[in-house]
């Protein structure tokens, strides 16, 4: 298959094809990593501590990607898989305590990473566009990987899955960590472009570039759900 010269890094500038992305529908599923309520929401949440701060209009871009890019095709990929019985599943920073106690390091240091979301608040709920549907495991996570700290790699093994579909915010962090273990702990991964989002442009970018080939299959939405399509396809005439 075309590689899309965008997203090759140095190590990878001069390849034009790849294999074909060989795949089970069966046995793959789908990942939404940390849609909530307190990242994604415009008046509630970080957006709303940022407008008190004066510092909301450098995030206008992020959150006008997030409603026009991230969410539909995240909910693309979402009524894609649930029409096809495919495997849905969902990561999100939630803690168990009130106090945070139970939070790694990296969630209670000060900054950009120190956050507070109890897992029955507002906050840590998956946004209503793409909440979780009865059957779909949801694993709370108080690190950025979704594996790091939580049985999601068991989970997604005791139910045969070997290719993980990843989408969700934010691409240089909690996507970025997920997608290198899960290629450390020997899943397939794709990551879908349209369906992430970074503080800005650049780090949704370059991190994608980063990761492309050696971790992950880099595509858009529409090419995931047509190579899933088309091993559905050759698979029904085995």
């Amino acid at each position: 298959m075309k590689v899309n010269p965008k997203y090759l890094s140095f190590y990878y500038q001069n390849m034009k094809e790849i294999p074909d992305i060989q795949l089970d529908p069966a046995k793959t599923a789908l990942l939404i990593i940390d849609m909530q309520n307190e990242f994604v929401l415009r008046d509630f949440g970080e957006a709303a501590r940022f407008k008190e701060e004066g510092d909301w209009e450098r995030w206008i871009p992020f959150h006008d990607r997030l409603d026009d890019v991230t969410i539909p095709a995240c909910r693309k990929l979402l009524t894609y898989f649930r029409e096809k019985g495919m495997y849905v599943t969902y990561g999100r920073i939630a803690c168990l305590r009130e106090d945070g106690a139970d939070r790694s390091m990296v969630q209670k240091s000060e900054g950009w990473n120190g956050m507070l979301l109890p897992v029955d608040s507002k906050n840590a709920a998956i946004i209503d566009e793409l909440a979780p549907q009865k059957d779909e495991i949801v694993v709370n996570k108080t690190t950025d990987s979704v594996l790091a700290g939580t049985n999601y790699a068991r989970l997604l093994r005791n139910m045969g899955v070997d290719t993980v579909v990843v989408c969700g915010i934010v691409t240089d962090q909690c996507v970025a960590g997920t997608v290198r273990e899960l290629a450390d702990n020997d899943f397939r991964v794709i990551t879908v472009e349209d369906g992430c989002a970074a503080a800005d442009q650049e780090l949704h970018d370059a991190e994608l570039k980063i990761m492309n080939i050696i971790y992950c299959n880099v595509l858009s939405s529409d090419e995931t759900i047509e190579v899933i399509e088309q091993n559905r396809k050759r698979l029904e005439k085995l």
